[in-house]
């Protein structure tokens, strides 16, 4: 009888602890705003408690190994949408100084402790988290600091300059630099996070002249192959091959930044048939990445090999489902219940580590899988509070309520060449900056709107 009484003990020990980790879970109510936004508040919790540059002697924009620079700088996104999205304000402080620690010298993002490896891709999800400040009105840089707009004008105006006509007809490099692996490569989302800066920019300030480059860099993914005809978007392709063959994976994000630029440009032309077709033709092709309406990263996840990096692709997928349904509303009844469901599945997934809410990668499988990371929380954050799209308002523009500052001009003289590139470590002049920007980085929220089609 003592085996059958030990383990009789033992099942019932497993049950308290299920028991347990079931009440620590989050708990998600689609149809409660509180509850949406108490699930947010948690996984954000978790995501920050993974950066330390706030702290003094640290650099304040920088996440800690394995991570590199370019996911600080979509982390730092997240988090402007979590401001718009729930109204608190908790990390406004530090994200805001991360922003502007590491605008660089020419103030375009390229700053001396990450410019001689920082690919185009890098830059870009700098410049666009500093886009959805603008965009969503997250309180402005004290006066005499760089400006939200100003900083996406930046980098944009220094990408265009990177066109690259000696092969493949055009097109952006992945890397910025020859002495970069990966320089020989044109890779999608450096091309397509430069058509979601052209197309955004066009909106928030009406200039036809962005518009334009978000049309050419389209067509250029179109007649190269880095889109195909049934809306796949492919990973790039050699330089070196004149761009003649693909790596045809597939990546969430990929297909995210082409939707949003699309919807972007749809809401630019006033909502034309051209763009609603392709706009039709990106969501149809989504199913690449669903499994009963969840999200996931079939390229990766399947063969349970996800890296750092691709670990967060989905919050981006996620990220810019939300504003597509926004800035093109005959989209919203297609996108919406793939973030509802999304975000059931992902709730359902965040009963990890010692407080029982750590979120893993895979939605698919009802459980934590036992990964964690800011990859993970920024996955999860930002697929369940983009379901407070119908509570939050819009985002605005230069003529409806935009306040950040901008230049067209910025970043047009301010490229960085080789010979400029600092090849030592990151100075105490850098790491002093913690300190002293949270002391003048002391922000008060202002009321903003977000996510309003004009």
């Amino acid at each position: 009888m003592k085996p059958f009484r030990r383990r009789s003990v033992l099942a019932t020990g497993l049950s308290v602890l299920l028991s347990i980790q079931h009440v620590l879970a989050i708990q998600l109510d689609l149809q409660n705003t509180h509850s949406i936004k108490s699930a947010a508040s948690t996984i954000a919790g978790e995501m920050v408690s993974y950066y330390t540059g706030y702290r003094p002697g640290d650099v304040p924009g920088n996440l800690p190994a394995p991570y590199y620079w370019w996911e600080a700088g979509a982390m730092f996104g997240a988090l402007i949408d979590y401001w718009y999205f729930t109204g608190d304000d908790t990390y406004n402080t530090i994200t805001t100084q991360a922003l502007l620690h590491q605008v660089g010298p020419d103030n375009d993002f390229m700053p001396p402790n990450q410019t001689k490896t920082e690919g185009n891709d890098d830059q870009a999800f700098w410049g666009m988290a500093a886009l959805s400040a603008a965009e969503n009105k997250f309180p402005d840089p004290p006066a005499g600091q760089p400006q939200w707009l100003a900083l996406a004008q930046a980098v944009f105006n220094t990408q265009t300059a990177r066109w690259d006509t000696t092969s493949c007809a055009g097109g952006l490099k992945w890397q910025i630099f020859a002495f970069n692996n990966g320089y020989n490569y044109k890779n999608t989302i450096s091309n397509g996070c430069f058509f979601n800066m052209a197309s955004r920019l066009a909106v928030y300030t009406g200039n036809q002249t962005y518009a334009d480059w978000a049309v050419r860099m389209w067509d250029w993914c179109s007649a190269i192959g880095l889109r195909d005809a049934q809306y796949n978007f492919f990973d790039g392709s050699d330089d070196t091959l004149n761009c003649t063959r693909m790596d045809h994976i597939q990546w969430t994000y990929n297909a995210g930044t082409f939707l949003v630029g699309a919807a972007n440009m749809y809401n630019f032309t006033g909502g034309s048939q051209e763009w609603a077709d392709r706009l039709n033709g990106i969501i149809g092709n989504l199913k690449v990445f669903l499994k009963d309406n969840v999200m996931y990263e079939q390229a990766c996840e399947i063969p349970n090999n996800c890296n750092v990096d691709q670990r967060s692709f989905k919050a981006y997928l996620a990220r810019w489902m939300a504003a597509t349904a926004v800035k093109a509303p005959f989209t919203y009844p297609l996108l919406k219940p793939i973030l509802e469901t999304s975000a059931t599945a992902a709730a359902a997934a965040c009963t990890g580590g010692t407080n029982g809410t750590s979120c893993g990668l895979k939605w698919t499988t009802g459980t934590f899988d036992g990964s964690t990371g800011v990859g993970e929380q920024m996955s999860a954050l930002e697929v369940i509070q983009s379901n407070l799209i119908d509570i939050a308002a819009g985002p605005v523009t230069e003529v409806s309520g935009g306040t950040s500052q901008g230049n067209p001009n910025a970043g047009t003289t301010s490229d960085i060449g080789p010979s400029d590139l600092h090849e030592g470590e990151v100075t105490t002049a850098d790491k002093a900056g913690a300190a002293i920007l949270t002391v003048l980085l002391a922000m008060f929220v202002i009321g903003g709107a977000w996510w309003m089609v004009v």
